[in-house]
């Protein structure tokens, strides 16, 4: 029992604290964190407590927005407060209810803070745009209601008044509902005229009682709707239109056009006949109901009646329709009917074209039916500034038709002249005749060639007869003027005349080859084609033309060095003892063909062994790569093959089979002589001395040459590019001298190869075929390690 009365006497307690209730109020939208009350100072709280009390906040039925610095003792604001997203119906007062709640001992303060409302809603109106659609008969005083705006705020910041923009014709009436709602309807002031104004476009403004005050607006669109309040009108009342006699059936007199301003139904038009309109107008004369046009429907002669008069009205389609009148007056005018006329008396059907000017070609008469102006003709020509011709009066009613300007028959070779004759009644009439005269030719123009230079590019080895090309000129002559026949003017080349070489169809110009070509001999050939036609006299014209003989993969690479008989192996001797990348041979091939057909490349086909040799592919170099080991063979052969770049390539072999020995010994060929010498001996003092002698005869005889031959006029030659090719000494020594081998024929029919050797001199002779010109250049150079060789260039040249 003691117990129980302790319990109840503690909720006394409690609830005796808790009845106490403290109110304080802020706007809302404040930043968090900032102060609304010294809940200490106001609670009478030591700032201790609160800490040691463990004092917390708790929000009834809401999100928490408030916090206690337990350090100052202040309520402040945690998160920013809304007041229309709290107090969703709009109250005057919005009120947050919560408890601050202390422990040791329990104790509970009621807070209310009352959330003020500021003005941060503008009003808003349900309808951005509103439609009416308002009759131009409706009464002024007539009221429209309008949608009215809302604003999310309370108070004073609600919507206040409502503003409509500047019109004349219609203002706005204000009303307060119970709840203090502001609401608004549109007040027609006067009348509406839709031929006037037919949309009004309004601008609606809300305003709100705030500091400072926010808006909002709505489009107001009002629609006039018509009714029949207008007439038909006419541009004038009474019209004047003038009609020939003889007019056609159908032809438009007149589109008469009346105007309502009115729209819809009420502007549809329909025309028709008054009675005040004879019958017999109306037999002439038509209208459409729904154009107003007016047509020819019957013969109209001026001779029976001069004009007409008619009356017609234009009645709309409204419910109670209105209509227009006018008066439209016909004049009928006098019709020039009678057609002049014109009559050839003489002719020439035909001219040649280079006839003199002022030629006659015909005499003309005219004449008209008619009397007045009606009766007086004019002849003229039809597109007169583009004919070389003209008229000439030779006496009344006469004309002469002359040649004004020269003609040209490859220009215009016929023409259709038209003579007009036309009188001056009004309307004026005319009568045309058409003469047709055909300008003969004469041979005046020579043949022309599409172009004056042809550049014509031969393959060779081209077969005999082939066609190269065909070269065809244009005469714009007629007939025999126009036949041409097609030769090559003579010319010789070399003591070989152009006839011999080519062949021109005479008919159509083919150009033929009578031979076949080699590059290698000929280059190009320059000479005249003539295209003569068969005119008397004849012209003539002539083209240059230049065939260009193109290269052909068609000779094989040629190995000059190292040099062997035909199908025979070449047999190098080396000590076992070489270094790495020691110069063993060098294999030099040449080809006859020119550019990259005679370009050549080397690669090894068979090797003993790949691990000891290389070859250069470009300059035919064979090093050692390695030295020789005791497990090396002491012979090993080499297989190596010459390609040209042709397409398809063409190539050459050589077999070359290397002997190693053990001590450095000189080997000797079958054909070689051999001379001993360990010093310089006298052997090589006459050698020189009579390499030396053929070299100055061989100077001496060049330079004659040359001075017989510029004395003397040469025929134009091809110049032919020299090809070069290189030439090997193997030495042991390891000095090369590079050979260049230049063919002014470009056929190679010789060889001239030295090789020198240490303690031997070996002197190979090619054998020369007769009637061969060629000459060879020598230039040396050391690639040796340790020693220079230095020679002069040499040339030996043979003619034939």
């Amino acid at each position: 029992m003691a117990l129980k009365c302790a319990s109840v006497f503690t909720f006394i307690a409690l609830w005796g604290f808790a009845l106490s209730i403290t109110r304080y109020s802020v706007p809302e939208e404040m930043e968090a964190g900032s102060f609304v009350a010294n809940l200490a100072a106001d609670l009478s709280l030591d700032i201790r407590s609160l800490e040691e009390r463990n004092a917390k906040l708790d929000v009834v039925h809401s999100k928490n927005y408030l916090d206690i610095n337990k350090d100052t003792g202040e309520l402040i604001i945690r998160e920013k407060i809304d007041r229309e997203s709290i107090c969703v119906t709009k109250t005057t007062s919005c009120f947050l209810k919560m408890d601050v709640i202390l422990s040791n001992p329990v104790r509970i303060f009621n807070i209310e803070l009352e959330i003020m409302d500021i003005n941060d809603n503008a009003p808003v109106f349900r309808r951005k745009a509103m439609h009416l659609d308002v009759s131009e008969a409706t009464p002024p005083g007539e009221r429209f209601s309008l949608t009215n705006a809302v604003d999310a705020d309370v108070g004073a910041n609600s919507v206040k008044t409502y503003y409509l923009s500047e019109s004349k014709y219609f203002s706005i009436d204000i009303q307060t509902g119970s709840d203090g709602s502001k609401y608004v309807d549109l007040v027609l002031n006067v009348n509406l005229d839709r031929e006037e104004h037919a949309v009004h476009n309004l601008i609606l403004t809300a305003v709100d009682g705030g500091v400072p005050p926010r808006s909002g607006t709505a489009s107001i669109i009002i629609n006039v709707l018509d009714i029949n309040d207008n007439a038909p009108l006419f541009s004038q009342s009474v019209f004047a239109v003038n009609v020939s006699e003889n007019s056609a059936v159908g032809s438009v007199v007149m589109t008469l056009n009346a105007t309502d301003l009115d729209e819809g139904t009420n502007a549809q038009l329909m025309y028709s006949y008054t009675l005040y309109t004879s019958e017999k107008t109306q037999e002439l004369f038509s209208l459409d109901p729904h154009s107003g046009e007016i047509k020819v429907k019957g013969v109209i002669d001026y001779e029976d009646s001069q004009n007409f008069e008619m009356y017609i009205q234009a009645q709309d389609r409204g419910t109670n329709p209105l209509s227009g009148h006018c008066k439209v007056m016909v004049f009928v005018t006098d019709l020039n009917d009678n057609y002049p006329e014109v009559t050839i008396k003489s002719l020439k059907r035909s001219l040649a074209e280079d006839v003199s000017v002022r030629t006659l070609i015909a005499v003309v008469s005219v004449s008209d039916r008619d009397s007045g102006e009606n009766g007086e003709v004019k002849l003229t020509l039809d597109r007169q500034e583009t004919l070389p011709f003209l008229l000439s009066k030779s006496s009344e009613g006469y004309y002469e038709l002359l040649v004004s300007k020269p003609l040209d028959r490859e220009l215009i070779s016929k023409y259709d002249i038209t003579l007009i004759v036309t009188d001056r009644g009004l309307p004026p009439l005319s009568e045309n005749e058409t003469i047709t005269l055909e300008i003969l030719d004469v041979n005046d123009n020579a043949p022309m060639f599409s172009q004056s230079f042809y550049t014509i590019h031969v393959v060779e080895n081209n077969p005999p007869g082939a066609l190269l090309t065909s070269l065809s000129a244009l005469d714009p002559d007629l007939n025999e003027n126009q036949y041409l026949v097609y030769f090559i003017m003579e010319k010789e080349i070399v003591n070989t005349s152009m006839s011999m070489l080519f062949s021109i169809n005479p008919e159509n110009g083919d150009l033929y080859a009578l031979k076949t070509f080699d590059y290698e001999r000929e280059r190009e050939f320059l000479f005249h084609i003539e295209a003569r036609d068969s005119g008397v006299p004849p012209l003539s014209s002539n083209v240059t033309v230049h065939i260009v003989i193109q290269d052909q993969n068609d000779n094989t690479p040629s190995i000059v060095s190292p040099w062997r008989v035909h199908g025979s192996v070449v047999e190098e001797v080396i000590p076992r003892s070489t270094e790495k990348g020691h110069l063993v041979a060098k294999v030099v091939a040449i080809d006859a063909d020119s550019e990259q057909n005679a370009r050549v490349t080397y690669q090894l086909l068979q090797i003993s062994d790949s691990t000891l040799f290389s070859l250069d592919q470009y300059n035919g170099e064979i090093r050692t790569t390695r030295m020789f080991s005791h497990r090396d063979p002491r012979q090993q052969r080499l297989v190596v093959v010459a390609k040209d770049n042709g397409e398809p390539a063409l190539s050459a072999t050589v077999t070359i089979k290397i002997s190693t020995v053990e001590h450095s010994m000189t080997f000797l060929e079958t054909t070689e002589l051999p001379l001993e010498y360990e010093v310089f001996t006298n052997l090589n003092l006459y050698l020189v001395i009579g390499l030396g002698a053929v070299s100055f005869l061989l100077l001496i005889t060049i330079l004659v040459i040359i001075v017989l031959k510029c004395q003397k006029p040469k025929p134009k030659a091809i110049k032919i590019p020299p090809a070069n090719r290189n030439s090997m000494i193997s030495q042991r020594s390891s000095t090369i001298a590079d050979s260049t081998l230049i063919s002014s024929d470009a056929y190679w029919y010789s060889l001239f190869l030295a090789e020198t050797r240490k303690g031997k001199v070996v002197m190979r002779q090619p054998i020369i075929p007769k009637g061969a010109g060629y000459f060879v250049s020598s230039i040396p150079r050391s690639i040796g390690p340790s020693e220079t060789t230095d020679s002069r260039a040499s040339t030996l040249e043979f003619s034939k």
